[in-house]
């Protein structure tokens, strides 16, 4: 058995005494990673700055759980040293002069980064198709997509190369390919974690969150990047808490809200009865569980389409050929330079999102759009805080189907739709949400379910997910 097969308290024990030390841990990983490398999970490997790493803790106290543990970590967040693409060509050889915010926590936590995991261009896409680096692989099944946009992240974990990685969540981009690959998947509430060095895609709507196979881990690994920083404006003030402390705990008295549209005919019939089957396990511990109708929820993919396109097209305009990144040499002025770098090396689904977005962003279209937009996502804000008020929990399919096939139509705006209309509500109102595996379909692929909780309330979700974790059983490896 392998050490990073036993529980984290056992090998963190382990390190402890002396038995084994983070070297171990870490060849291991890359013996995994080597193993696994047909599933194109990494862009950038770590390896020789990894070793190093290990060896220089080997003297050191494992004063902490996640000591000496190998991550990864996806690669739209700044690595000092370590290259950092984003998944695209214009990025394809930038390496940052400083850390991320939470690549600094991880450090200062002793823990090993192994490598930069692959991803949608940019993070926009579902299935991680639009990277510049080939799309990464499901472990379940080789010819299904790993999701999006925190793919490689997920394919990683889900081959049990490590235990832990970073993803970070738009509209969906932690939780739906968390669904697809069996994991325990968390977009935390806006603000939990500092955006600082994060690669923006729609800076109102990032956030990182962790993916792991197990709801312990998932909240260790929130312990460890949560809190305020005050290079991130939107970082929030409020205290940092344990968010394991409630695991274990009893959930009898939870109520739950299912919205019917959540369930509606959008959703798969072999998915809905999952759920169906894990929402009778909650109503047999005590949890009472009502159906009810959400006003609002139909329009989140249309908000998002407009505020994500709309922040996409500002943020992607640093990207000009000058000051960092891949650029042109055939040119005879800046506006040239401009349009030949951007068009050479964006991804045409960037391209498509940027020209979408300048257009609703231009003149009277931001009144029109954008504006209204922004107007009608409070709305959805308010919608859930008359649900919260009666309900502990939202709870829904994370994803309609199982994962689809990697050669399935990409421009097929239905199947888009669909991937969306379940997650979004979420980012649109700024809340967390969990992607709990709750079971497998006939094609022996993961099906997910999403615990909406409100807002700073990641500790009762995992209360109530570690409970469901117990009671199914999920076997997390293939």
């Amino acid at each position: 058995m392998r050490y990073l097969d036993k529980p984290i308290k056992e090998i963190n024990d382990l390190l402890k005494e002396k038995k084994i030390k983070p070297i171990d841990l870490v060849n291991e990983a890359f013996d995994s990673i080597e193993k696994n490398k047909n599933l194109n999970a990494y862009i950038t490997l770590n390896k020789e700055e990894a070793i190093k790493r290990a060896k220089e803790l080997e003297d050191v106290d494992a004063d902490n759980i996640l000591f000496g543990l190998p991550i990864a970590v996806k690669d739209n967040m700044m690595t000092e040293g370590l290259r950092t693409t984003a998944a695209s060509g214009i990025l394809k050889d930038f390496v940052p002069i400083y850390d991320a915010a939470v690549v600094e926590k991880i450090k200062e936590a002793n823990m090993i980064i192994v490598g930069k995991t692959n991803m949608d261009e940019f993070a926009m896409g579902s299935s991680s198709r639009t990277s510049y680096f080939g799309a990464p692989k499901n472990p379940w099944n080789n010819d299904k997509i790993s999701g999006g946009s925190s793919g490689g992240s997920a394919t990683t974990v889900a081959s049990g190369d490590v235990l832990f990685a970073l993803g970070s969540d738009t509209g969906g981009s932690i939780r739906q390919p968390s669904s697809y690959c069996g994991l325990v998947g968390m977009k935390p509430t806006y603000g939990t974690v500092s955006r600082w060095g994060l690669i923006a895609f729609a800076s109102s709507l990032d956030q990182i969150g962790p993916m792991t196979k197990n709801v312990y881990n998932n909240a260790l690994i929130l312990n460890l990047i949560s809190g305020h920083d005050s290079r991130d404006l939107t970082s929030s003030k409020k205290e940092k808490e344990d968010y394991t402390r409630l695991i274990g705990k009893d959930i009898s008295g939870m109520k739950v809200a299912v919205p019917n549209y959540f369930m509606s005919d959008i959703v798969s019939d072999e998915v809905k009865e999952k759920i169906e089957d894990t929402l009778k396990i909650l109503e047999k511990a005590g949890v009472q569980i009502d159906r009810v109708d959400m006003k609002y929820l139909d329009n989140a993919v249309n908000l998002y389409q407009i505020i994500a396109m709309g922040e996409a097209s500002s943020n992607l305009a640093r990207f000009d050929g000058i000051r960092y990144g891949s650029s042109v040499d055939d040119t005879t002025n800046i506006y040239e330079l401009y349009t030949k770098t951007r068009a050479k090396y964006f991804g045409e689904e960037v391209k498509r999102r940027i020209m979408v977005g300048s257009y609703l962003l231009s003149g009277e279209n931001a009144k029109i759009y954008y504006n209204k937009a922004l107007s009608i996502r409070d709305d959805i804000k308010k919608e859930f805080d008359r649900i919260f008020k009666e309900y502990d929990f939202v709870i829904g399919p994370t994803t309609v189907t199982t994962a689809y096939n990697l050669d399935d139509p990409m421009d097929d705006p239905s199947k888009s739709f669909m991937d969306d209309v379940l997650v979004i509500p979420v980012n649109m109102a700024g809340l967390p949400g969990l992607n709990i595996p709750v079971g497998l379909s006939k094609e022996k692929m993961p099906i997910g379910m999403h615990i909406i909780g409100n807002r700073f309330e990641e500790a009762k979700m995992y209360q109530l997910a570690s409970f469901l974790e117990k009671e199914i059983n999920f076997e997390g490896g293939m």
